[in-house]
């Protein structure tokens, strides 16, 4: 049975409520343009499309909510400018954003010095580890994701192999994270190699990693561009051995960068939305995905994606604090979003505590192949 929403629905989904009266005012500082605006945009129209919905649907607790929005371009100084003008100036209650990495890290201590929430966009583990009061995400940790791989690869008999990975900060950070923990699987590195953010050729160290023997498979921790000339000189060298690549890469457009033959059979762990047609009545997340992923499309004419999602979580997040705190003080809503429980999003079902800022575990995650320019779960 096709599952089709209205935007009545997914404003049922999102849970709202009667008349709006007043306004709640929200920040984000988002990468809408730069390097990381394949992340970036998705991002900023899923919360614009959403804060018009919301409101159209009568907004939160009667008051409307007033989106102040800045792009960053990924720049991490611009970023942490936008955030001291979203608390001191624009005085919001909240704020979501911090696309990559180096921005959540740059503007995190402007928020926790302020306490004012804020809902990051970014992937790596230190965002929320250690536990920073004021300050939550939405996409699962680097660490995590290393986690899914491996599992996939020890299945597999893999014990071997080989890592390239981008020097920024995602990259960094996931090769970090997946070396911390690559021992408990078995699995030895036998080949590293790294790249820079505007490298435009990574044949040299392919190369490498090709002439070490004894290597079973090869990783990428990575994202944007990088990973895309990873799979496609990979292909062009005839490596021959299994690809995986990173969350930070789960969309559409990794598969139109890299081209469809070049990323045939490539494995990375993603989000439910990547699926939504593939998955079962059954699923708990099949409404919330299907919801979203029609809205999406057809408000923006183009394919919903992973980093949209994280941007849609976030704010459901928020709305769904806000709601139940009764209150826009961030120090109210700051401890409703901490008591999130059983919040079923995108990128899986959300409880959060004290101790965990994030609210997500391995089952969140698929596996997923490239298969004929789609996506397949294999598992």
């Amino acid at each position: 049975m096709k599952l089709s929403l209205t935007t009545t629905a997914l404003a049922l989904v999102l849970g709202l409520a009667a008349p709006a009266l007043a306004d709640i005012k929200i920040g984000a500082t988002i990468s809408e343009t730069g390097p990381a605006s394949f992340l970036g945009d998705p991002e900023a129209k899923t919360l614009k499309m959403l804060v018009e919905e919301i409101n159209a649907a009568g907004g939160v607790n009667g008051e409307k909510l007033e989106l102040v929005i800045y792009d960053d371009g990924g720049d991490p100084n611009k970023a942490r400018t936008f955030a001291t003008r979203l608390v001191e100036d624009d005085e919001v209650v909240a704020v979501i954003g911090g696309t990559t990495t180096g921005t959540s890290m740059a503007i995190i201590p402007v928020f926790e010095d302020a306490e004012v929430p804020f809902i990051s966009l970014a992937g790596a583990i230190e965002i929320i580890d250690p536990v920073k009061p004021y300050t939550f995400k939405t996409p699962h940790t680097d660490r995590m994701a290393c986690a899914k791989i491996f599992e996939d690869m020890k299945k597999a008999g893999i014990s071997n192999i080989g890592m390239i990975s981008g020097s920024d900060g995602f990259g960094a950070s996931m090769h970090k994270q997946c070396l911390a923990i690559i021992g408990d699987y078995g699995i030895e590195v036998l080949a590293d190699e790294t790249y820079g953010p505007t490298d435009a050729d990574m044949t040299p160290q392919l190369t490498n990693i090709k002439g070490k023997e004894g290597i079973q498979a090869v990783l990428n921790p990575g994202f944007g561009q990088g990973p895309a000339i990873v799979t496609r000189n990979y292909a062009q060298l005839a490596v021959g051995l299994p690809l995986y690549q990173s969350h930070g890469v789960a969309s559409d457009g990794f598969i139109e960068l890299a081209g469809a033959e070049a990323a045939e059979g490539v494995r990375l762990p993603g989000t439910a939305l990547l699926v939504a047609g593939l998955l079962p009545e059954s699923d708990p997340q099949r409404a919330v995905v299907v919801a979203y992923k029609e809205a999406y499309e057809k408000a923006t004419g183009k394919p919903v994606s992973t980093f949209g999602g994280y941007a849609h979580d976030a704010l459901r997040i928020l709305v769904d604090a806000i709601k139940r705190a009764g209150s826009a003080e961030p120090s109210a809503i700051r401890d409703a979003i901490e008591g999130t429980s059983g919040l079923v999003g995108t990128t899986g079902t959300v409880t959060m505590s004290a101790e965990d800022h994030l609210g997500l575990d391995l089952s969140a995650f698929r596996m997923l192949q490239i298969e004929k320019g789609g996506w397949k779960i294999v598992e």
